[in-house]
């Protein structure tokens, strides 16, 4: 699990305003995370809608809608992620294998509401959005910064796994990062608890879409 952090949301600010460019960040929204899934999350499906509510209201607020999915190697372990006998904590049941139902986005997740898609996973554990690439092999931090990127905003699943890895990698690449809590849901109540206060201790921004 990588590590990094984020900053307010409140009120988002048009694109005309150049002195900042934000970017939502919708973490992992995907079948297998989600009510059904091999590795649902409770409220996934809730989490999932009010996702793509928020999205297709605050679009033209944001330079670039960007999407993570983790993406990993039907063959193999990969790298000691699943296991036969998980602990949930480092190593997990299988779950968005490539290709699969699992690995596809919620239903609510429209692709006509996305920009560009993050891979990752493939074939190694990863947590965080910035350990992965486009299609095109392009990281994120190369997408954002492409697009003079300086605020990020991060929805999605799982508050105390992806969510967090992303924030806190976001922090430490210089963004300024706020994770929107109402619009995220975690594995377990206290570990995402100790997410939502690592995060915060960090310099990450926490708060509530309007």
């Amino acid at each position: 699990m990588s590590s990094r952090a984020c900053s307010p949301v409140g009120r988002t600010l048009p694109l005309s305003n150049k002195k900042i460019q934000r970017t939502l960040l919708v973490i992992d929204v995907q079948n297998d995370f989600t009510e059904g899934g091999s590795l649902a999350v409770k409220g996934g499906n809730v989490t999932a809608t009010a996702i793509a509510d928020y999205v297709r209201g605050r679009r033209g607020q944001y330079a670039l809608v960007i999407a993570s999915r983790d993406w990993h190697s039907p063959t193999g372990d990969n790298g000691g992620h699943f296991a036969a006998k998980p602990d949930r904590v480092s190593t997990w049941p299988p779950h968005c294998v490539q290709g699969t139902t699992g690995a596809a986005y919620n239903p609510a997740i429209e692709t006509s509401l996305i920009d560009v898609q993050i891979y990752k996973g493939d074939g190694v554990p990863a947590y965080s959005a910035f350990e992965g690439q486009t299609p095109g092999g392009a990281t994120l931090d190369a997408v954002l910064a492409k697009e003079r990127v300086s605020h990020i905003d991060i929805v999605g699943i799982a508050t105390d796994h992806c969510v967090r890895a992303t924030a806190l990698d976001g922090l430490q690449a210089g963004y300024t990062v706020t994770v929107l809590s109402n619009l995220c849901v975690g594995v377990s109540p206290d570990s995402s608890i100790a997410a939502i206060r690592e995060m915060s201790d960090a310099g990450i921004a926490i708060t509530f879409s309007s």
